[in-house]
């Protein structure tokens, strides 16, 4: 499967409404099946983001043939754990790099190897807050995250902050002694912070809808 970019929250919704109908019924959902199934307004609109589907090589369809949708491969599929909650505004705190190598978690999520790009040591979090809504990361969705120290200027990355025994989420930069972490939304200004009190727990693979 080849992927240019995410794929949005609606088209997330109309790929697993299509494995689960192929699922239980043996053969694939009509455009109307889409529509009920995934609440769309339109069918112009399940067209429309069906399309965007096979420009990212996620399906292929037969126009001419009703219910002609095809799944490119079948995504193998694995488990990570929702670890809890990020701030993605005014810094919250979050469950610790301790917390996270945790294995009894009480919310699981199923998603494709190609989300996790066949990392180990992937988690989710929930997004709180507006701060990378630039970055198509808005309040309440989910991001799958590496558990790693290591980043490169620009990565979204979530950051302990030791000073302020914090959480949050940021693209970060090194200026000199010091870390610019900074949100992706025009009215917010960055976070500056002294290199040795900043950590990075984890870093951004693939950012998932609300609905997920």
């Amino acid at each position: 499967m080849t992927t240019g970019k995410s794929l949005s929250a609606k088209q997330n919704s109309i790929l697993h409404f299509i494995r689960d109908f192929i699922g239980e019924h043996d053969y694939p959902p009509s455009i109307r099946d889409i529509q009920e199934g995934c609440g769309i307004s339109s069918t112009s609109v399940v067209d429309y983001n069906l399309k965007a589907l096979e420009r990212s090589g996620h399906i292929r369809r037969d126009r001419e043939v009703s219910r002609a949708i095809e799944l490119v491969g079948r995504a193998r599929m694995r488990t990570v754990p929702v670890v809890g909650q990020i701030a993605a505004g005014q810094p919250i705190p979050v469950p610790t790099a301790d917390t996270w190598a945790q294995q009894d978690f009480e919310e699981e999520i199923e998603v494709t190897d190609q989300m996790t790009k066949g990392r180990d040591n992937v988690f989710a979090l929930r997004v709180k807050g507006t701060s990378m809504i630039d970055a198509l990361v808005n309040d309440g969705d989910l991001v799958l995250m590496e558990q790693t120290a290591s980043w490169d200027d620009g990565d979204m990355v979530a950051v302990w902050l030791k000073d302020r025994q914090e959480t949050t989420l940021k693209k970060i930069y090194r200026e000199g002694p010091r870390v610019r972490l900074q949100p992706a939304n025009a009215a917010m200004d960055p976070i500056y912070a002294d290199a040795r009190d900043v950590e990075v727990q984890g870093k951004v693979l693939y950012r998932l809808g609300p609905g997920f």
